[in-house]
């Protein structure tokens, strides 16, 4: 019907200067016309020219006065002649009709506002009804009119959309019918000789392709592992998520009384709730580390429980694969190491914008005869350095497993301020002497998160955007590559 009657009127007339006025006249939806105009505009019938004019719509709001009177007049006229007092008037309206009512009534000075509510006026006109009403049969009103109207969200701007449309090179009364294929049909028939096609747009461009995406925190992985790689460092397994509380937490010295410990720190496996491959040697020189101490340490003095340290548990740090690695050195003839890992952990921890219960721990250590703490600053520095962090500040701090231990700050120049990057220190001999290693042997180490400087590189202020159920996919095919350091 729109198609008939757009190329029926061009047949007899030059031009549709307004599809809106066209559409109205004939009482035809002008989103129908829209979408007739712009398919005989593909396919040149006609030229059509955008004409865009800004006009006003009404809220959900104004709406609503236009079916019920605005909320000043309703208030009017719920007041009897006697007047009414004031709580009985608010029982009979709307909260918000009566909140907004009493204002605007008292502004137009219609009513006398006290403990009794009485009538200045005996009669008003709903102005702001009947405004709302020409807007919405597209009359035009003041310009003092429409700001009272904004003012008070009854109406918002909108922006109409239409065409004026003429005769196109390939115009005709009715519209021929191309074909898009040649079928095989159409072979044995012959008539494929008669039939017109459509023209082939060879400028068109296809369906985009669908590939696989990296996801921010992998891209950053990549380019930590590389600059690992780059120092000389080699990757320990970290592809068990489960871990006995013996080498997440007794391994590196820590009591079993410490706080990390508690269910409510701690993920503890229900099934199989205990291990059962335990070096015995080696549980036994730990356990003695700990009650009465040795190797010029006097331990914690407590009763170690063998059944704490038999627990199983999702590791809390991959520190607990770092403690296996170096158990393993030591049980052949020393050789120094570079060892790193990335990979995730685990703490029942509330989630926040920047706390999760599970993220991904970078972890570096370097074990070598007669370290001092002057090689952990250096290889610091020069770590942070390939990161892009070269202003490097160190605070003490206490770990139980490793003495002298620090804080790592950084300063972030977006924030223009000091940001705390990681943790570092030197592995205690109670950790490192029952595993058999020599004793002039030393281990450094550091470690920091993953969704940190991701985080900062992309541009994300809170961590559930970047990992966990609520990540918008869009993210993960749109974002960019971030170089890391230099």
């Amino acid at each position: 019907m729109a198609e008939d009657a757009i190329l029926g009127y061009l047949e007899k007339n030059d031009h549709i200067s307004d599809s809106g006025q066209f559409a109205a006249e004939r009482r035809i939806d002008h989103n129908e016309i829209v979408n007739v105009i712009k398919s005989l505009h593909g396919f040149k019938y006609v030229d059509a020219q955008d004409i865009k004019r800004e006009t006003w719509a009404l809220t959900d709001e104004g709406k609503a006065y236009t079916a019920t009177g605005s909320p000043e007049v309703q208030l009017f006229l719920a007041i009897p002649p006697e007047g009414i007092p004031k709580e009985e008037l608010q029982k009979k309206l709307d909260p918000s009709v009566f909140k907004i009512g009493c204002a605007q009534a008292a502004k137009n000075k219609w009513v006398e506002m006290g403990k009794l509510v009485t009538r200045k006026i005996q009669h008003v006109d709903d102005k702001v009804k009947d405004l709302l009403l020409q807007i919405q049969e597209g009359q035009a009103i003041k310009q003092d009119d429409i700001k009272a109207l904004k003012a008070r969200k009854l109406i918002v701007p909108q922006t109409w959309k239409g065409y004026s449309v003429k005769k196109g090179p390939n115009y005709a009364p009715k519209r021929k019918k191309v074909a898009t294929d040649l079928t095989r049909e159409n072979l044995q028939r012959g008539d494929w000789k008669e039939i017109e096609f459509k023209e082939y747009n060879f400028t068109a461009k296809g369906l985009p392709t669908e590939g696989g995406h990296l996801h921010p925190l992998l891209k950053v992985r990549q380019q930590l592992k590389d600059i690992f790689r780059q120092m000389g460092f080699e990757e320990m397994p970290t592809n068990n998520y489960v871990e006995s509380s013996f080498w997440n937490f007794d391994a590196l010295f820590q009591p079993q009384q410490h706080p990390a410990r508690d269910s409510h720190d701690t993920f503890f496996l229900q099934a199989p709730s205990t291990t059962k491959e335990l070096p015995e040697d080696y549980v036994q020189r730990v356990k003695q580390i700990h009650e009465s101490g040795g190797y010029q340490s006097r331990g914690y003095g407590y009763d170690w429980k063998r059944e704490e340290a038999d627990k199983n548990l999702l590791r809390t740090h991959t520190t607990a694969v770092s403690s296996r690695m170096l158990y393993l050195l030591a049980q052949k003839p020393f050789v120094p190491k570079k060892y790193y890992s990335i990979d995730r952990v685990f703490r029942n921890e509330a989630v926040d914008r920047t706390h999760l219960a599970e993220f991904h721990q970078i972890e570096g250590l370097v074990c070598d005869r007669g370290l001092t703490l002057g090689d952990l600053l250096g290889v610091l520095h020069e770590f942070f350095a390939r990161l892009g962090m070269s202003k490097l500040r160190f605070k003490p701090a206490y770990n139980p497993y490793t003495e002298p231990s620090m804080e790592i700050f950084s300063y972030h120049e977006g924030f223009g301020k000091w940001v705390e990057v990681g943790n570092s220190g030197m592995f205690r001999p109670e950790m490192l002497l029952p595993m058999g290693l020599p004793e002039d042997v030393r281990v450094i180490a550091w470690g920091l998160s993953l969704e940190r400087p991701t985080m900062i590189l992309y541009g994300i202020d809170n961590i559930r955007d970047l990992f966990g159920h609520k990540v918008d996919l869009g993210l993960i095919k749109r974002n960019p590559i971030c170089r890391l350091g230099l």
